[in-house]
């Protein structure tokens, strides 16, 4: 079906209709709201669901949040004074939180709502790879049941396109098909998952910290190890993806009837070509890899630069999802995308080494007091966990256990150094933790129905 379209039918199935996204406040979600406004203003509305006490509340953070970036100009552009009249029309905010039954709207609303949207979008998420559990709980498994809940009372929904991630798959190593995950399937064999005992589980957590009088601080570390070790349990590397794997669970396993497309993105970057080529918002993926090496915080890296570096920009991953949308509409079955480069155009880590280390000799970051250019030295690049290990010891532990030692010889005169030098080391090594499943990802993500 979609080999068959083309982008007027695309751009065409939009006119007239009624979305409603959540997300928008996001990169993607802003993306997304500006390229339905800018290629089809005939759509009759886009309801976008942020999180703000009232209404107006809401129509405030779209105005600031959304439409007020720069990724608007070309829309501002294009209808000069008339924009914000055509803002008006087209946007309607709604307040509330996939996190909440019915968004948390009011009958009335939700009434309302159930009769006019066409096609549900959901985009919202936490993308935090070391999220607290309950957080990531909240917005990424009980966020894809509430929003499937809602899309099943809405009398005339002809799609509901879920944004997922391609890194659901884990560590899996060789070609990594599009097929759904099963409730309760899990990446570790000998296990099963029970969602419902991951909810019970966190919610005596819970009970147990508020019982001990644990601080906000206490309760924090406790929640986010727990998510670290409940995933790696059932073989996914971090409580991101695995938190993103049972939303799709539970989509597929309470959609029922409902015309559903899975979208699984890789890494997203930034703008290819619309509206504004090179945009980007906030610190993405691996933009906390670069600007380490860009601040020189970061002197190496665990990654092995023969492997693929999966990656997409944000607008393509749009494209996507509009062309999934036309293409699936009323179909009532459950469809599966990866939106991913590395079988159509691969490209290894050396590039994106190489590419850094030119852009930022030519263009060095200007970080001392004075604004003079900083002193680059390359990134040194570890290919294995266990050569990386034998580094960071002697480089690394080795002294700073030597100054711990004469720190307390010493009555504490070097606790300052110590101290900042540990949280530093610290960082380094939860970075490294955190970016080691994808800086030596081993797979490839077929996508036979997107070509």
């Amino acid at each position: 079906m979609i080999g068959e379209m083309d982008a007027d039918m695309v751009v065409g199935y939009f006119g007239g209709k009624s979305i409603l996204i959540t997300g928008s406040t996001g990169f993607l979600g802003k993306v997304l709201v500006e390229k339905i406004l800018r290629v089809q203003p005939d759509v009759k509305k886009l309801f976008l669901l942020v999180r703000a006490p009232d209404v107006e509340s809401a129509k405030l953070r779209i105005q600031t949040e959304v439409t007020g970036r720069e990724i608007f100009l070309v829309l501002k552009e294009k209808h000069g004074m008339g924009f914000y009249d055509f803002i008006d029309e087209k946007i309607c905010p709604l307040a509330g939180d996939i996190m909440h039954e019915n968004f948390g709207l009011d009958t009335a609303n939700l009434r309302e709502l159930s009769k006019d949207i066409d096609i549900m979008v959901n985009i919202a998420a936490t993308t935090n790879f070391s999220e607290r559990y309950d957080v990531a709980f909240d917005a990424n498994v009980l966020g894809a049941k509430h929003v499937c809940a809602f899309a099943r009372k809405c009398m005339k929904l002809k799609m509901l396109l879920h944004v997922s991630t391609a890194y659901v798959a884990g560590e899996q190593e060789g070609l990594i098909p599009e097929k759904p995950f099963l409730i309760g399937e899990t990446l570790k064999e000998g296990t099963h998952l029970d969602i419902e005992s991951e909810l019970n589980l966190i919610r005596e957590t819970r009970r147990e910290l508020k019982a001990n009088c644990s601080s906000e601080k206490a309760e924090r570390r406790t929640m986010k190890e727990l998510g670290l070790k409940r995933a790696r349990q059932f073989g996914w590397p971090n409580t991101y993806v695995f938190t993103k794997a049972m939303g799709e669970m539970l989509l597929g396993h309470l959609r029922g009837e409902l015309p559903v497309v899975i979208l699984r993105p890789s890494i997203i970057t930034s703008i290819l070509k619309e509206p504004l080529p090179g945009w980007m918002e906030g610190i993405r993926t691996i933009d906390a890899v670069v600007i380490g090496y860009a601040k020189q915080t970061l002197p190496f890296f665990l990654v092995d630069l023969s492997l693929i570096m999966d990656v997409i920009p944000g607008d393509m991953v749009v494209n996507a999802m509009m062309v999934a949308m036309a293409a699936h509409s009323e179909e009532r079955a459950q469809t599966i995308y990866h939106v991913t480069s590395s079988l159509r155009n691969p490209a290894p880590y050396a590039i994106l080494a190489d590419t850094g280390h030119r852009y930022f000799y030519d263009n060095p970051p200007r970080t001392g007091r004075n604004g003079e250019p900083a002193r680059l030295n390359k990134m040194r690049f570890f290919s294995t966990v266990a050569r990386l290990s034998l580094y960071m010891a002697v480089r690394y532990r080795l002294p700073l256990e030597m100054l711990r030692l004469v720190n307390i010889a010493l009555c504490g005169v070097f606790s300052r150094r110590y101290d900042d030098l540990s949280r530093k080391y610290r960082f380094i090594v939860q970075l490294i933790e955190l970016y080691t499943p994808y800086s030596l990802f081993k797979g490839w993500y077929v996508r036979v129905k997107m070509e």
